[in-house]
């Protein structure tokens, strides 16, 4: 399921081009709707005060409620814009964002404003890719769950990489913090408020599982490699600037008698591992285990501090504070957005036969 995402932030609208999308998919659009409302901004004070619907237009791929397999095309309006936010500094790059590397990369024709085709407003049309995803993968058996596993140095309970609770994480999908253990929650909802209440912002790490995937999908190489294959969808989220598989940089503390998975089989026949330190693949493979990817989200860069930056029409220095209305933290509404990246890369994998 190749995609192609369009528009900018205060442009008319934003939207996505599925192409490979199985026919006679039936469009769940309640469905579709839940997962745009998990990313929709406006909802509360952790999260940007910018108001959208994030309605969803099919305007081609769908024909009486089923996907025609056709190239699939996806349109949400922007409603509320206030542009003028950005005429005083529209030439002062933006510590943080792509201000500077887009006027290099487009000669400077690209639009500034919140950010343009840059901006994580753009991660609206990609959540609807994701809810397409996630039906396809659904008669499938594979479920793609996430949570918040850190946020401004405050943990969440940790998951049983060899037993999820699926039931638990599921149910964190209606909340405004996708967390397991509530008293972790309350710390974090107050960093997020004490970094907002002084113009400042937070990030943290969203920790993402899927269940359900057969065991022998992958290949080595680095095009078909699941870690490489599911790390491309995830880095292009904005924000994202690193990630792990399974203990990741936890093995650098390990000796291999603790990060090693012994195997066994269970009652039903089949292999499984004692632990999952390594995310449920091995040598590019899926082993069978449940897939765990953890990645990091850098604290929103658009901040009301006084920084330090330059005019990018004259190369000289100047200070800025960035006005209009941004997240103090971005993790609450990036943890449906990992979700249906990781949709997008599964649903790859499986429909190229493990051979992507």
């Amino acid at each position: 399921m190749n995609y192609h995402l369009f528009g900018e932030s205060h442009g008319p609208a934003i939207g996505v081009v599925l192409e490979d999308v199985p026919s006679g998919l039936e469009l769940d659009m309640a469905f579709v709707a839940e997962q745009m409302a998990r990313r929709a901004p406006g909802g509360s004070l952790l999260a940007t005060a910018r108001r959208e619907a994030d309605a969803v237009e099919i305007v081609s791929g769908v024909f009486e409620g089923k996907t025609c397999g056709t190239p699939l095309c996806a349109l949400i309006r922007n409603t509320d814009m206030r542009s003028h936010d950005y005429e005083a500094t529209r030439w002062l790059a933006r510590p943080g964002h792509a201000d500077w590397t887009g006027h290099l990369r487009y000669a400077g024709c690209n639009d500034p404003r919140g950010g343009g085709h840059f901006s994580g407003r753009l991660t609206a049309p990609l959540v609807f890719a994701g809810a397409v995803a996630k039906l396809a993968l659904r008669p499938k058996g594979v479920e793609v769950v996430a949570h918040i596993r850190e946020l401004a140095g405050v943990s969440d309970s940790p998951v049983d990489y060899a037993h999820p609770d699926l039931e638990s994480l599921r149910a964190l999908a209606g909340r405004d913090l996708a967390v397991l253990d509530e008293t972790a929650g309350k710390a974090m909802r107050e960093r997020i408020l004490a970094a907002r209440s002084c113009g400042d912002s937070v990030g943290g790490v969203i920790e993402c599982l899927v269940c359900g995937m057969p065991a022998g999908l992958g290949c080595p190489d680095f095009d078909a490699n699941v870690e490489s294959l599911w790390a491309r969808h995830l880095l292009a989220i904005p924000a994202v600037k690193g990630l792990e598989f399974g203990a990741g940089f936890r093995f650098a503390g390990m000796r291999g008698s603790a990060a090693n998975d012994p195997f066994y089989r269970d009652t039903a026949g089949c292999v499984r591992t004692r632990t999952n330190n390594n995310g449920g693949i091995n040598g590019g493979i899926t082993n069978g285990m449940p897939l765990v990817c953890s990645v990091v989200i850098k604290p929103t860069p658009s901040i009301a501090l006084e920084q330090e930056t330059v005019d990018m029409r004259t190369g000289e220095p100047a200070r800025l504070r960035v006005s209009g209305r941004h997240d103090p933290c971005i993790l609450p509404r990036v943890v449906p957005v990992v979700e249906a990246a990781t949709a997008l890369a599964m649903q790859t994998l499986l429909a190229s036969g493990g051979r992507a």
